[in-house]
Order: C-alpha cells, then sequence, then structure tokens
C-alpha cells in the first residue's frame, strides 16, 4: 500500500510547478569517486525512490552542491521505485549492504526502528527538528517520542471542489460541515435515465489509499477521532467519531451520490465530480491536466461535523534518517543538517529572504515540507491560491500512527472500507471487523 500516493499516469512528480520567483542558486559538479586509498573521501550512499524525472533531478541538485564544496566527504545517491522501497530497506539490512542515509514513508517509522534499522537523531538536532518543524511533521518522523530524522515531503487533505458545478445547483461556496457537505452532494449528483452516475457529488473512490483511507482518515481527524490508540496497541476507530465517518460514507453511496468505481483521478479534472477529499500534490497535477478548465477548481479546509468543531486532517510524510549500521553516522548527519536546516539565500522579490534546500526542493516538484515559513517564503504572494489550504492545513493536520504493524494496519482497513462502500459489510460489520483485525495486527507487531 502507498502513501497519499499518486497513480502512476496522473502523477504530480511529473508536473513541476512554475516557480520562477523560488529557484535557489546550486553547484552542478560532479561527485568525486574515492579509490578507497588512505586519504581519500569518505563516501555516504543515499537511497531513496526519488527514481527518475524531476524527483531524482530535483534531489541531484543539493547533492552535487555538497560534493562541490565538501572535500572530505561525498554523498552518493541509490534509488528505488517506491513500491519497492521497504524491502528494499530491510533485505540490504539484512545482508549488511543498507545505506547510510534512508528516505522512508514515516508510516514504516515503527517496523523499521522496531527492526533496528534506524538511529535516533543527536540530541542538539533533535531538538532543532521539534523547533523548526509542525507538530505533525514532528510526530511523523518520531516514535515513542523520539526522533528519528528530518521531515521532507509532506502532504496534508483537504477538500477540493468544482466551482462551476457547486454554482450550477445553487451552492454557495465550499461546504464547513457534514450537514452542508452532504446537501451539496445531493445537489451536485446526476444521473442518467439508467441509473448511471453522470456526476458524483461527493468523491469516495477504490482507486487507490489516498481515495480510500486517506480521505476517511481525513474526515475520521476532523471528527476528533482516530484510528490507533494513543498507545499504539489497538485500533480506536470504533468510537463515535469513526462510527460518524462510516455512517456518512455509507449513506452517500447507498443514496447514490458517491460511486466508488470510479476513477476520481479522471472524473475530477472532467467534470464529473464535485467535491473529493484528497491530497495537495493534486493541485500541480490538476493545473497541467486542466489548462483554463483549472479555474473552477477551488480548495477549502477539510469539512467538520458541527461549525462550533476544531479543524483536523490528515497529514502523510517522509524523512530522511541515519542507518543503525552507518560507519559514518557524523558525516551523514552533518550532511541532513546543511540539507534541511542550513537557510540558503531565495531568488525572489523579497530581498534577503531565505528558505531551506530540502523546503525548496520540495515545492519546486509541487510539494510541502513541515516548515511553514519556508513555505510562506517559497510560495510567495503571487503562488497559486489552492496550495494555501494545504500550507495552513499544517498547523492542525494529524499524521498517520506509525507504529509497528502500521502499513499492515493500512492494507486492512482499505478492504474494509472498501466492502463497506460495495455493500459487503454494514456500518456494525465494518467497525467490528476492523477493529478485530487491526488489535490482532498491531499486538503482534509489539
Amino acid at each position: 500500500m502507498t502513501p497519499a500516493r499518486r497513480p502512476a499516469r496522473l502523477s504530480r512528480r511529473h508536473f513541476a510547478l512554475a516557480l520562477p520567483s523560488a529557484l535557489l542558486a546550486s553547484g552542478c559538479a560532479a561527485p568525486h569517486r574515492g579509490t578507497g586509498r588512505l586519504g581519500d573521501p569518505i563516501v555516504l550512499t543515499l537511497l531513496s525512490h526519488y527514481a527518475s524525472g524531476e524527483l531524482k533531478d530535483a534531489l541531484q541538485g543539493p547533492v552535487d552542491e555538497w560534493n562541490a564544496t565538501h572535500d572530505r566527504v561525498k554523498v552518493r545517491t541509490e534509488a528505488v521505485e517506491f513500491s519497492d522501497l521497504l524491502t528494499t530497506f530491510m533485505v540490504r539490512q539484512a545482508a549488511g549492504q543498507g545505506a547510510d542515509i534512508l528516505h522512508p514513508y514515516c508510516l514504516w517509522n515503527g517496523q523499521l526502528v522496531q527492526a533496528g534499522v534506524l538511529r535516533p537523531a543527536p540530541p542538539g538536532l533533535a531538538e532543532e527538528i521539534r523547533r523548526g518543524y509542525g507538530a505533525a511533521a514532528v510526530g511523523a518522523a518520531s516514535v515513542g517520542g523520539r526522533v528519528y530524522g528530518y521531515p521532507t515531503e509532506v502532504q496534508t487533505y483537504a477538500l477540493y471542489y468544482n466551482k462551476r458545478l457547486l454554482r450550477g445547483a445553487g451552492v454557495d461556496g465550499p461546504p464547513r460541515t457534514w450537514r452542508e457537505l452532504e446537501d451539496a452532494a445531493h445537489r451536485t449528483a446526476r444521473r442518467d435515465r439508467y441509473g448511471n452516475t453522470l456526476v458524483q457529488g461527493f468523491g469516495l473512490s477504490t482507486y487507490d489509499d489516498s481515495t480510500t483511507v486517506g480521505q476517511t482518515l481525513a474526515l475520521l481527524n476532523a471528527a476528533g477521532g482516530s484510528f490507533v490508540s494513543a498507545d499504539g496497541r489497538r485500533t480506536a476507530i470504533d468510537s463515535p467519531a469513526g462510527r460518524a465517518v462510516f455512517d456518512l460514507e455509507h449513506r452517500l453511496v447507498a443514496e447514490g451520490v458517491s460511486a466508488p468505481g470510479v476513477n476520481v483521478y479522471k472524473a475530477f479534472p472532467s467534470g464529473q465530480v464535485a467535491m473529493v477529499v484528497s491530497a495537495g500534490w493534486w493541485s500541480g497535477t490538476l493545473k497541467s491536466l486542466m489548462g483554463a478548465g483549472y479555474r473552477d477548481v477551488g480548495v477549502a479546509p477539510v469539512p467538520v461535523p458541527e461549525a462550533s468543531d476544531p479543524r483536523a486532517t490528515l497529514s502523510t510524510g517522509f524523512m530522511l534518517g541515519v542507518n543503525t549500521a552507518s560507519r559514518h553516522p557524523g558525516e551523514a548527519w552533518e550532511f541532513l543538517r546543511w540539507l534541511n536546516s542550513d537557510p540558503v539565500k531565495v531568488r525572489s522579490a523579497a530581498t534577503g529572504a531565505t528558505a531551506t534546500r530540502m523546503s525548496a526542493l520540495q515545492v519546486s516538484v509541487g510539494s510541502l515540507t513541515g516548515r511553514a515559513d519556508d513555505m510562506r517564503t517559497l510560495l510567495g504572494a503571487g503562488g497559486d491560491p489552492n496550495l494555501r489550504p494545504f500550507l495552513d492545513a499544517l498547523a492542525y493536520s494529524v499524521p498517520e500512527p506509525n507504529v509497528p504493524g502500521a502499513q499492515q494496519a493500512k492494507s486492512l482497513l482499505r478492504k474494509n472500507i472498501e466492502a463497506l462502500w460495495t455493500g459487503q459489510q454494514s456500518v456494525d460489520e465494518a467497525l467490528r471487523t476492523t477493529r478485530r483485525q487491526v488489535d490482532q495486527e498491531v499486538a503482534r507487531s509489539w
């Protein structure tokens, strides 16, 4: 299972945002290669999923800059496809061939810590990370209260909506509460005389994690609930908040305003979905796919059950950490500090503006980091207004639980959500089955 994962054919990783005012100057020299002789530089390996295209190039830029300006320590990047990343970490570690620096999906952190793969951040760097990043990003990069790395890509969830469809249905702006959401979904949904869906009022889709688990957990957080208990040893979804979310989604499907079999990644850009909850990476993809039609796209915070409820949503992300097996952990942490903490000048209208290299890297490919100040600097006053709700959500988002067994727990949750949506389980059955299966999984993992 993947994180807030973009489908391959519509990857935001292939559609970089145009950010002419936020490009950082960097060196391009090729790294020196060590020969193994005394006096040669230390060569650190960095293993990530930035395997091709703009992501590979974006990471290589600052690595080349480091290698051009540091004689004693060099960095060499290695990459595999995301689907192979966790397995590669574990297999190479068992074979004694683990990379010095790892770039895991934060959902896996509990498993990697339990397996002895990740090294805790040194106290001084851990404190700097706690000060420099939002709480959700720090939480995702931590296990048991200990920080294990620098947050990199952070994705928050919000409500995408089609302004034209809402306006045509007499809906004045995006919904703020679940009651308004259901009303807008009913007003905008359309079916032909044979019962076929022409427009989903609210896009529920079994296509991938982002529109199944991610969307459900965003709504669960907005209701004040959580998927896993605070101690990580049992599921917490069989709760009033969890029941409310499952009830909401069940009604939307049963009443014909949501059609889970429809791929929202295709249907929303085509004007066949009025509203859907998804992650911020999608904005850049939609802008490239829709052209002038992108003016119909709006983004708002995830609706809450009642107007007086505090805002909350889901965040997912990645981090860079150091392998316990690295022979040069001090040098590895120094490179990560340089990449993720050192401010450098940004070529922008604001004279003297600075941001970190990692923040600039992420914004250049249409993503965010957990450094809100960097994001405001890099996005600038003239940026896409649809990115602002995702930036604002950094302050109130809740990270995915990353306890041991979290990956399998997420897979089990997805299966039960889909069974609910497709009528194979009732709300009671879906909650009960999820609780039983996930409790068994997380208990086994400790």
